[in-house]
């Protein structure tokens, strides 16, 4: 599991608003195939591979879906001890590739719509095992959906240059969605997220500095040590308004985040999206992210065991991300592919921006710069997918 967490999750947050939205009614989903190419790469990594997705119906009220998933990752991060090597002062290269699959069943009982799901990754030092249920109810006509979610998550942790190192991981999630037509172009929506972790919840291989005056460069490494247990919640709002030239809709949403940690953190998006003529429709977006400090995390601790629990992951730690996108779609023309009603090539990019306000780039030279005086680490990174999707 050497590529940082917070990659990973750029990565999946953009697949899972690729492959999934908001229920807005109870109905079965589309019959489809997307075919997916996804890659990232920024701060010294690279994420990239395929994804297939196929959803078919069974009879009027039963769907089934499947998903193929993979991620290969390659490069030299800046904080992460891969294999067994330190590079927390020289970023080292490594390769690995992760697996994953998903299959899903929904049932559809007049406005009820009940879904079950199940996700298993592989990784060669990390296995990971997802069941999730939930319903989604309508009423008032439609105009009201209100959707409950649950997952459970057991997770296996290990590392390449231990064969006998073995931890566990459980993760619970439940949540609510409120979905609203207010007007004809007019749609907003509440959600709440309660996330509870438990287990080994820190990176098998990343260390934390601390002050050493017998060190050459002024400070050494040990392991990180993380509580046990980890809950959050989370809250949006969110807004889709259709403008008044029925060709254009701008979407907005806020998110506040905060956990036991105390790790608070503000998500700002936007977005407008406009179709041209009958088979273009192009999408733009800006996403802000701010986000405070865990109470235990420190770039460069005074002395070893400063503390009970120390992190140097610089995703707990202060940092703010800026994301510019863009999009295209094209409706090809009905009949072009055989076989299929409707057909769509996809193209979008993500180029985003980070910032840290207290994690200091250590590899530059312990001769130019003290310890605790390196210059703020910040690196962008460009997220490209590009998809075909293929209609019953």
């Amino acid at each position: 599991m050497a590529v940082t967490k917070q990659q990973l999750k750029c990565c999946f947050a953009l697949l899972l608003i690729l492959f999934s939205t908001p229920a807005l009614s109870a109905v079965l989903p589309e019959e489809r195939i997307d075919i997916l190419y996804h890659s990232y790469d920024g701060g010294g990594v690279k994420i990239d591979g395929p994804s297939v997705l196929v959803r078919k119906s069974l009879g009027e009220s039963v769907s089934v879906s499947g998903k193929y998933y993979v991620d290969t990752v390659s490069g030299a991060s800046i904080d992460v001890e891969a294999a067994g090597v330190d590079v927390n002062s020289a970023a080292s290269p490594y390769a690995e590739e992760r697996t994953e699959y998903n299959a899903g069943l929904q049932y559809l009982n007049d406005r009820t719509l009940i879904s079950l799901g199940w996700a298993s990754s592989e990784e060669n030092d990390y296995d990971a095992t997802t069941y999730s249920f939930g319903i989604t109810q309508t009423f008032f006509g439609d105009l009201t959906t209100i959707s409950l979610n649950t997952s459970y998550g057991d997770d296996v942790i290990g590392r390449n240059d231990r064969p006998d190192f073995e931890r566990f991981l459980e993760r619970r999630r439940y949540g609510i969605n409120i979905s609203q037509i207010l007007r004809t172009d007019l749609i907003a929506g509440f959600s709440y997220e309660a996330v509870v972790d438990e287990g080994f919840l820190n990176n098998a291989y990343r260390q934390v500095r601390y002050r050493d005056p017998t060190s050459a460069r002024g400070y050494s490494y040990q392991p990180e040590v993380y509580p046990n247990t980890r809950n959050s919640d989370a809250y949006a709002l969110r807004a889709i308004y259709h403008l008044p030239n029925r060709r254009s809709a701008i979407r907005g949403e806020y998110r506040y985040f905060e956990d036991n940690w105390a790790i608070e953190a503000d998500t700002i998006e936007l977005r407008y999206t406009h179709s041209l003529q009958d088979n273009w429709l192009v999408e733009l977006k800006w996403r802000d992210y701010q986000q405070t400090s865990a109470d235990f995390y420190s770039d460069l601790f005074p002395f070893r065991d400063a503390q009970n629990y120390m992190a140097r992951d610089k995703e707990m730690g202060p940092f703010n991300s800026t994301t510019l996108a863009a999009g295209v779609t094209y409706t090809l023309p009905r009949g072009a592919v055989p076989g299929f009603e409707k057909s769509t090539i996809n193209l979008f990019w993500d180029h985003i921006q980070f910032e840290y306000d207290n994690f200091r780039d250590v590899t530059v030279s312990p001769e130019e710069y003290a310890a605790g005086e390196e210059p703020l680490y910040e690196f962008d990174a460009n997220v490209i997918r590009f998809y075909l999707s293929f209609w019953f």
